[in-house]
């Protein structure tokens, strides 16, 4: 007689609910970085259905094309700020609210949320996924076992991090808006535009947006400093990243205590700020379509003001398209680095440039390891850094070389727009939107790729070290 399983009279098996739980569970343990994408890619389909609705468009008629609402999905959901539509026009309040949420929702980072709707669903956060949420905070690698002091978010406060991450977005977006709705109601706007204009503003500068709701843009603000500095303060808070801002939150009176994560964020994001603003101030001051009609006050806000947005904020006073060449140039190179790790700017981020100079710095002096802060850096994380730089590169070269051949365009405008489009920026010369659909697809993709790809490859790497039981022989290839 074979026994049966026991059954508790009046329970019934295990539930469909449980199973897609278990079934998540492991995906998150063992494959957390495709789970994010999955997760990205789910929101970028379900918005994408939400914009293509009639009632998401302003005014009576049909909803809007697939590939102009695809486009603005992935724009929204990956906070670049690029659009193929009018964004001021073209969405009814309930589109409106749709953005406004989207941004929110990508803001806080695809391994983040990756993290959170896998701690959701499957009731714990499992090891591995712990790992992918910390890498995706640290330039050090992770490892199972003691954690060194030059973690910026050790694995136990992973949990921590994620709450930093919905209160710090709530309140900063917050103390934001309240600062600016004074700004709205003196340009004329009534009380109920100036409070929705100043929450949307405040959503678009911390997440670095950029889209305006207002007809105009920041053209009737462009005198106004105090409501500019917001958005300026708002986009360097929301580059810094939230383990910077996890840090900076328990000890901002101790800098000593600051890991070498917080403090190569600080160093490089202050040096890129002033250096950019130096390069716009020297090359534009004489341009009589910029900067060369305002005074010289005014142009050396505005030079700050323009470095600021050049690190995935995508606001901008002025027409991108009347930049000189060698303006653009430096654009293009500011935006490719964006802004820090596990923040709402994109780029391939301000310590993995920090990292390609220091090991350039320690090559050049002979010394046999990069070190910074009285820190060592391992030299595992140089290949990372080289990873993420390279898969970049190939990202912006590819989409490049197919927009040129789809739009005929000058190559200028091409780079600078696809390179907006991978580092998540905004900015446009007005290219993105006049592109063909074929065209708006492949920046679409761009955009993808360049706000999940980079993040995930450096979390896949870092949490795939393995060990290796012999060496081959060595054998050193020339090089320069």
């Amino acid at each position: 007689m074979t026994a049966q399983p026991f059954r508790r009279r009046g329970v019934p098996s295990r539930s469909w609910i449980g199973r897609l739980r278990d079934a998540v569970d492991a995906l998150v343990r063992n494959s957390p970085s495709r789970f994010a994408i999955l997760i990205f890619a789910g929101l970028v389909l379900l918005f994408t259905l939400l914009f293509s609705l009639p009632i998401a468009r302003a005014g009576e008629g049909s909803g809007t094309p697939l590939y102009d609402a695809l486009f603005t999905a992935v724009s929204v959901i990956c906070v670049t700020g690029l659009a193929t539509v009018d964004m001021a026009t073209h969405w009814s309040p309930f589109g409106n609210a749709l953005v406004f949420i989207g941004v929110n929702i990508g803001g806080i980072g695809v391994l983040t949320l990756a993290s959170i709707l896998g701690l959701v669903i499957s009731r714990r956060l499992g090891l591995r996924a712990k790992l992918i949420a910390a890498s995706d905070s640290n330039p050090s690698r992770i490892h199972v076992g003691p954690v060194s002091e030059g973690q910026a978010v050790r694995l136990g406060e992973v949990g921590g991090l994620l709450v930093t991450v919905a209160i710090s977005a709530l309140v900063i977006e917050l103390v934001i808006a309240i600062a600016m709705i004074p700004s709205f109601l003196s340009a004329g706007y009534g009380a109920f535009h100036s409070v929705w204009y100043s929450f949307y503003y405040a959503a678009m500068a911390f997440t670095n947006t950029g889209f305006s709701p207002n007809p105009g843009g920041l053209a009737p603000f462009q005198s106004d400093f105090w409501m500019l500095s917001m958005l300026m303060i708002g986009v360097f808070l929301g580059s810094l990243g939230f383990p910077v801002i996890f840090a900076l939150a328990r000890s901002w009176r101790q800098p000593r205590r600051w890991s070498v994560h917080v403090k190569l964020t600080l160093t490089t994001t202050l040096i890129l700020f002033v250096l950019g603003a130096a390069a716009f101030l020297l090359l534009e001051y004489d341009n009589p379509k910029t900067y060369g009609r305002l005074d010289a006050g005014t142009t050396i806000f505005e030079s700050f003001f323009m470095s600021m947005m050049t690190r995935s904020g995508g606001f901008a006073t002025i027409d991108m398209a009347d930049l000189n060449g060698s303006s653009l140039l430096v654009t293009d190179m500011l935006m490719f680095v964006g802004g820090g790790s596990a923040s709402t700017a994109g780029g391939i981020k301000v310590t993995t440039l920090a990292v390609l100079f220091l090991a350039a710095f320690a090559e050049a002096r002979g010394a046999p390891a990069m070190e910074a802060f009285g820190r060592r850096i391992p030299r595992d994380i140089l290949r990372l850094a080289v990873s993420v730089v390279l898969w970049g590169a190939t990202i912006v070269a590819v989409s490049s070389i197919a927009i040129s051949q789809i739009t005929k365009q000058p190559l200028d405008f091409v780079l600078f727009d696809v390179i907006s489009a991978f580092a998540t920026c905004g900015l446009s010369t007005g290219l993105t939107a006049d592109l063909p659909p074929s065209a708006v697809y492949v920046m679409a993709a761009t955009m993808f790729m360049g706000r999940v790809g980079t993040v995930t490859l450096a979390a896949a790497l870092a949490a795939s070290q393995r060990r290796q039981l012999y060496r081959r022989p060595e054998e050193r290839p020339i090089v320069g």
